[in-house]
């Protein structure tokens, strides 16, 4: 799939010289971002709840209205991961491998992602710990992703490829695939996959992609050609078609 991904979406000579002016930019897409991620995946999220939870007016502890929103659980929750995949970005921009940083913190941001279900009650720190022990399916979808025990042996390979990648497109369309197909987490993993994206994207010099919830029909029928019949053409289209 390397080379259809190379072939087909294109190159940047931007590098960012300047840290901060690169983490401000993406700080900036922040809300927008969160609002179509969280939309993607079913979450009913407005600007007004976005707002909140960033500004630290969402307190599970004392308002139960809080604590029993799935919404504002989801939208607190990405607020946390999106500040743990910017550190991660900081660091591949002082120098360290892209896919080296992604190894080492890809965790905690799932972990981010979920701790308000934690402080609510509805899940245990333990079930934060390592990947999926269970089967998962994908509802509407012909891919079945790999069972638990090939999840295991499936990640450090996928990793070492990402690590020895030396194209920012390869290493972001081609990550946000993969890490979609194997499907580590029981859930989670397509806003992990998307800010993996972001952050190889980042790596080589590319903006802070979103993928708008208006075209998430030929964004999972694109995903659903390259799991199931092994063709990222359309996927690699799609998502160049996206680039600010």
């Amino acid at each position: 799939m390397r080379e259809t991904v190379i072939t087909n979406f294109p190159e940047t000579k931007n590098r960012y010289k300047n840290i901060e002016n690169c983490m401000e930019g993406i700080e900036a897409k922040y809300q927008l971002d969160a609002y179509h991620s969280l939309s993607i995946e079913g979450y009913k999220v407005s600007n007004e709840l976005i707002e909140k939870v960033k500004s630290g007016n969402w307190t599970p502890d004392i308002n139960v209205a809080d604590a029993e929103q799935r919404n504002a659980m989801a939208a607190r929750g990405y607020w946390q991961a999106f500040q743990a995949v910017k550190n991660s970005i900081r660091k591949i921009l002082e120098g360290e491998n892209a896919g080296e940083v992604a190894d080492n913190d890809h965790r905690a941001w799932y972990r981010e992602l979920f701790a308000p279900s934690v402080s609510a009650g509805l899940l245990k720190p333990s079930d934060l710990v390592g990947y999926r022990s269970h089967q998962v399916y994908i509802r509407g979808s012909l891919h079945t992703p790999l069972n638990p025990d090939a999840v295991r042996e499936a990640m450090p390979v996928f990793f070492e490829l990402l690590k020895a990648e030396s194209d920012a497109r390869a290493r972001a369309v081609l990550g946000h695939f993969m890490f979609g197909y194997i499907h580590p987490y029981m859930d989670g993993n397509g806003r992990i996959a998307r800010f993996l994206m972001n952050a190889m994207f980042v790596s080589g010099g590319y903006e802070w992609t979103i993928v708008p919830v208006e075209r998430r029909q030929e964004y999972m029928k694109a995903l659903e050609k390259a799991s199931v019949q092994h063709d990222i053409l359309d996927f690699t289209l799609f998502i160049a078609s996206l680039l600010p």
